[in-house]
């Protein structure tokens, strides 16, 4: 009798450890060779990448290098090409880990990380500032060894980011971290590298002011791959993976590595041509691992600071996919709340999706279906009366109300995205209007095929169905029959009169008293 062979594999879902991961059998991509080129090249270095993109796996794999950790390299690129282990002091700062909601916890996190360094350096803290002792550390550290030491930081924004709607505090990390930081300029006689991590770089204002050394790489065409997975890499490495997912969603392997590009593929990180589009490698990993898709990336953490800056800003949503932005204004270091763009780019809620050379200008968008979807069900919330769960509720009603024909049933729920809003019908609140028509028709696009119009000459909103094709029309100052009537004189319906699908176009005027869905007619 043949014993089955074990195809279990370990996947390094959350793993930040490379000592761990290489020790323990996790299954790796291979990154090795551009670790390499990166200290090779010995410049300080600063990378802004999205959250749970492997940021802090490449900071562990740079410290096992630094300390000449030279097995667990073994079988990896860099094995091959590097002659020399050497080992060299290490200093590994992450930020990642505490909830900095007041002075006190950074300031507690800082003394632990520092009495560690000074108990490993025989270091004494006496009486010096937060400053002084990095620095005396470092210079410590250097002299015992006899080589250069390395500077590891991991999520320097992570206090500025947690306290974005305090700008006091805010205040005070940035006095605090600015001083900390500051001692790498001084210090560069004894540093060997020095390597930074963020999800923005907006926080780099004032604190990494004097640190006029650093070498932003985050948009760079050469380290565009460094964090992130390829197609070419996970076809290489997960095959089981591969066909497991297969099996398990009923697909052939094409339609599921389709599936897998539309929903955690699409970020790019550099304007220049020849880049290669970086998949999610959390979300990969997570589907992988479940052989299911899910919106893994997105449900391990909440932007609710991203949609109450739109919401401040009064920014409409409808422009976030698309949306065309400067080159400064994604290189620019200094948040600016008027301008939220920048920053909901660099969180990895957009990404680039153009680059007009001659204008220098960027076209942004969702990066892939599980941010859009996650992120615009993630918003309804903040712009309608009902809750995130009951958003996801609706949309199946809605969906399925379509599907069967059931369109005064789907107009009925639809008046419960607008109930009980606080103001007249005015200006500012007829886009309030249009942003929920666009929320709601948005996300019936992940189960159905539904367009929302912008462009004049066109409906409203289209929805296809397998047996339906809906046209609507809204009308925020006329009325219904104005609607439909629009809808017959502007030929909206033309374009699929051949298509054998039945045909149904709906007019819907607004209350304004009600501050509601008013009449509406079917066709």
């Amino acid at each position: 009798m043949n014993t089955p062979v074990n195809t279990f594999r370990k996947l390094p879902i959350g793993i930040q450890s490379f000592e761990k991961l290489r020790s323990e059998g996790f299954m790796y991509v291979d990154k090795t060779a551009l670790v390499f080129r990166l200290v090779q090249a010995g410049i300080p270095c600063f990378l802004s990448r999205p959250r749970r993109f492997g940021k802090s796996l490449l900071l562990s794999t740079l410290e096992a290098y630094f300390k000449g950790k030279k097995e667990l390299f073994e079988g990896l690129a860099i094995e091959q090409l590097e002659q020399n282990w050497f080992e060299y002091p290490v200093l590994h700062l992450s930020l990642n880990a505490e909830k900095y909601d007041s002075r006190e916890r950074l300031e507690k996190m800082l003394e632990l990380q520092l009495e560690s360094w000074e108990t490993t350096y025989g270091v004494d803290k006496g009486t010096m500032t937060y400053s002084g002792r990095f620095s005396t550390i470092i210079r410590r550290a250097y002299e015992q060894s006899g080589r250069r030491v390395v500077v590891l930081v991991d999520e320097y924004d992570k206090p500025m980011l947690q306290t974005f709607d305090n700008p006091d505090l805010q205040e005070d990390f940035r006095k605090t971290l600015t001083a900390f930081y500051t001692v790498l300029k001084d210090a560069d006689p004894y540093l060997q590298f020095v390597f930074i991590t963020g999800v923005t770089k907006f926080a780099q204002m004032g604190i990494f002011s004097t640190l006029n050394q650093l070498n932003d790489i985050s948009f760079d065409l050469e380290y565009n791959t460094l964090c992130g997975m390829t197609r070419t890499e996970i076809e290489a490495t997960f095959i089981p993976e591969l066909q497991a997912l297969t099996k398990q969603t009923e697909t052939t392997y094409e339609q599921a590595v389709e599936q897998l590009t539309r929903q955690y593929d699409g970020y790019r990180f550099t304007p220049e041509k020849g880049f290669t589009p970086m998949y999610n490698p959390f979300s990969v990993l997570s589907a992988l691992a479940k052989s299911r898709f899910g919106d893994y990336w997105f449900a391990s953490g909440t932007p609710t600071f991203l949609v109450e800056m739109l919401k401040r800003t009064d920014f409409d949503l409808r422009e976030l996919d698309g949306i065309e932005v400067s080159s400064a204004s994604l290189n620019d270091d200094r948040a600016n709340i008027s301008n939220p763009i920048p920053m909901i780019y660099q969180s990895g809620y957009l990404t680039i999706k153009a680059y007009d050379q001659r204008f220098r200008t960027y076209t942004l968008g969702f990066p892939n279906e599980e941010v859009k979807y996650g992120f615009l069900n993630f918003a309804a919330p903040f712009y309608t009366p009902v809750t995130s769960t009951d958003t996801s509720f609706y949309i199946g009603k809605f969906v399925h109300e379509l599907e069967t024909g059931e369109t005064e049933a789907f107009l009925n729920r639809l008046t419960c995205f607008f109930a009980d809003f606080p103001y007249e019908l005015n200006v500012k609140t007829e886009r309030h209007y249009q942003v929920v028509f666009y929320l709601v028709f948005k996300l019936m696009g992940q189960f159905t095929q539904a367009e929302v119009r912008t462009a004049k000459g066109r409906a409203d909103a289209v929805v296809k169905t397998a047996d339906y094709i809906y046209v609507f029309e809204f009308k925020l100052h006329g009325t219904a029959e104005e609607a439909l009537k629009q809808i017959d004189d502007k030929g909206y319906l033309l374009p699929y009169t051949i298509d054998g699908r039945q045909l149904v176009k709906v007019g819907v005027a607004f209350d304004a008293e009600k501050r509601n869905l008013g009449e509406w007619l079917i066709g």
